[in-house]
């Protein structure tokens, strides 16, 4: 996590950089409070990949001499054949859409479609206890 966090310390650098370049040379407001806010945003994720970098044990990624074959394993599980990542991807954008046409009952109907598709894509492999 700690390359992770480099790349954010240097986004942080050049947005805020960025930002008091554009204040001083312009007197445009959306675009000044953005580059502040991109500043802060990127500076919040840079500090929490900090955060996590110091509890966690050093990875191949974050050793400047590891090999190619330090990285060798098993990366994680990914569901094979599952259709709820389809699901939240429709589910996103009818939600999309029903904000762009604003459409008050198409927003609450997308609401509900997005949080039953995420809790199904976050609770697929999760069973009950059989009872026997």
């Amino acid at each position: 996590m700690k390359v992770e966090a480099r790349i954010f310390d240097v986004c942080t650098a050049f947005f805020f950089l960025a930002a008091i370049v554009y204040t001083v040379l312009t007197q445009e407001s959306v675009g000044v409070a953005g580059l502040w806010l991109t500043g802060g945003l990127s500076l919040i994720i840079g500090t929490y990949f900090r955060f996590v970098a110091r509890r966690l044990e050093e990875r191949p990624e974050d050793n400047p001499e590891a090999e190619v074959s330090d990285g060798a394993g098993e990366v994680g599980f990914f569901s094979p054949g599952s259709y709820w990542p389809v699901t939240l991807a429709l589910a996103a954008a009818f939600l999309g859409l029903s904000l762009a046409f604003w459409h008050i009952w198409m927003i609450g109907f997308g609401l509900v479609f997005v949080l039953v598709a995420v809790a199904g894509l976050v609770f697929e492999y999760h069973v009950r206890p059989s009872h026997h």
